[in-house]
C-alpha cells in the first residue's frame, strides 16, 4: 500500500531518485521492476509496480477496442506504458516524452494512491491542491462515501 507525499529533483539526464519511504517496498514488492505511463484525465503519469500493472493491463486489453473511448483510451495508457527498473540507487529514468507531457523539468511530487503512484510537477500540483480546498465536495462524493467520518 503506498500512501504520502514526497518531493524532490528530478536530475539533468530525466532520472528520479524513489524516496527512501518508498523505495524498499518496491524492492520487496516488485524488485524495483516498474511501469509509468501517463494519466488518461490528468497531465501527470502513474506509475505502478509490475503486478499492479498487468492487472490494469489485462482489463484494458479485454476492452471492446472498436469503439471510439476504449481503443483511444488503450492507445494513451498501453501505448505510453514503459518499463523502467530502478538501478542501485532506487533512480529510473523518465522517458523524455512522458516528462513533457506531465510538465516534468526539475521539482516534482510523488503520491502514493494504494497501488500505485501518481507522478506531478511541483507547482502544478500545488496549483491542484490549493484548487481541492476551496472546492465544496457537497453532494458530488458517491453514496458509498456519504457518511464516511475523518
Amino acid at each position: 500500500m503506498f500512501r504520502g507525499v514526497a518531493t524532490f529533483n528530478l536530475d539533468a539526464k530525466g532520472r528520479m531518485a524513489i524516496p527512501a519511504k518508498f523505495r524498499k517496498h518496491l524492492d520487496d514488492c516488485c524488485s524495483g521492476h516498474l511501469i509509468v505511463t501517463i494519466d488518461h484525465s490528468d497531465h501527470c503519469l502513474q506509475l505502478y509496480p509490475i503486478a499492479e500493472w498487468e492487472v490494469v493491463e489485462k482489463k484494458l486489453m479485454a476492452l471492446p477496442n472498436m469503439q471510439g473511448p476504449a481503443r483511444r483510451l488503450q492507445r494513451m495508457l498501453l501505448g505510453n506504458a514503459t518499463e523502467c527498473q530502478m538501478d542501485s540507487n532506487g533512480r529510473i529514468l523518465l522517458p523524455a516524452k512522458l516528462r513533457e507531457f506531465a510538465g516534468l523539468n526539475k521539482s516534482m511530487v510523488m503520491i502514493g494512491q494504494g497501488n500505485k503512484f501518481e507522478l506531478w510537477d511541483e507547482q502544478t500540483w500545488n496549483a491542484l491542491m490549493d484548487d481541492c480546498l476551496e472546492e465544496d465536495f457537497g453532494g458530488i462524493l458517491p453514496a458509498e462515501l456519504e457518511n464516511l467520518s475523518i
